[in-house]
């Protein structure tokens, strides 16, 4: 069984900076792939970027060039974003799988609770 806890919320101005990240247990060939989602309410969850364990990364178009996604080893995440946008207020939730990285929630088997990120104009 596999338990990801998230930290690092909070609030900020828009152009500011946060820096998630994502605490996993468990066995580590469940998690080949490690993932950032988030959820507006009003929205169904999409995806912010991924992660596999050999470091291939990918993103949504809305965050490529403000949002970094890293691994520091086969548990832990983090996903470093900067110049905040309103838009980017959301439900943060970190993932993991052990298939192939996609863009598909049900790729990822295991979720942490999440955690709020509030943007302000």
């Amino acid at each position: 069984q596999v338990q990801l806890v998230e930290s690092g919320g909070g609030s900020v101005q828009a152009g500011g900076s946060l820096r998630l990240s994502c605490s996993a247990s468990g066995s580590t060939s469940a998690m080949y792939c490690m993932a950032w989602f988030r959820q507006s309410p009003g929205k169904e969850r999409e995806a912010v970027a991924v992660i596999d364990r050999l470091g291939g990364t990918a993103y949504a178009d809305n965050v490529k060039g403000r949002f970094t996604i890293t691994r520091d080893n086969a548990k832990n995440t983090a996903l470093q974003m900067n110049s905040l946008r309103p838009e980017d207020t959301a439900m943060y939730y970190c993932a993991a799988g052990s298939n192939y990285c996609t863009f598909r929630q049900f790729t990822f088997a295991f979720w942490g609770q999440g955690i709020q990120v509030t943007v302000s104009s």
